[in-house]
């Protein structure tokens, strides 16, 4: 039954995934002097992530539409990014946005807040 749960949501994961790369529209539009700052202030940004899983798509989908290139780690099972995050943030649970600011690291869950905070320091 594990197993049957767990093709089900895979699957439905890669299409919702699917969906999204179909109809993601355009990224916002900066000038290259712009675009670079903001690529180097997301430098000390990283996203851990499932792939398939859609609180990390919608996440993932505001940062495309934001034109922010952040990292992102995969959390899966047997990733080495999975103890990353389990002994930095405290826990398993995606999306989590680790944010590196003046030497202290701040761990931020809920792809709502996470997009809020993308929202508001990048739109």
């Amino acid at each position: 039954m594990k197993i049957l749960i767990s093709l089900i949501r895979n699957l439905l994961g890669a299409i919702i995934a699917t969906i999204d790369l179909i109809t993601r529209g355009t990224k916002l539009k900066r000038t290259p002097e712009k675009q670079q700052q903001v690529n180097e202030e997301v430098q000390h940004l990283t996203l851990y992530q499932f792939f398939a899983c859609p609180f990390c798509i919608k996440t993932r989908r505001a940062m495309y539409k934001l034109n922010l290139p952040i990292k992102t780690r995969s959390a899966s099972e047997g990733s080495p990014y999975r103890k990353e995050l389990q002994e930095g943030g405290g826990t398993i649970k995606v999306p989590c946005l680790r944010i590196e600011k003046e030497g202290q690291v701040e761990w931020m869950y809920e792809s709502s807040e996470i997009i809020r905070y993308l929202e508001k320091r990048f739109a």
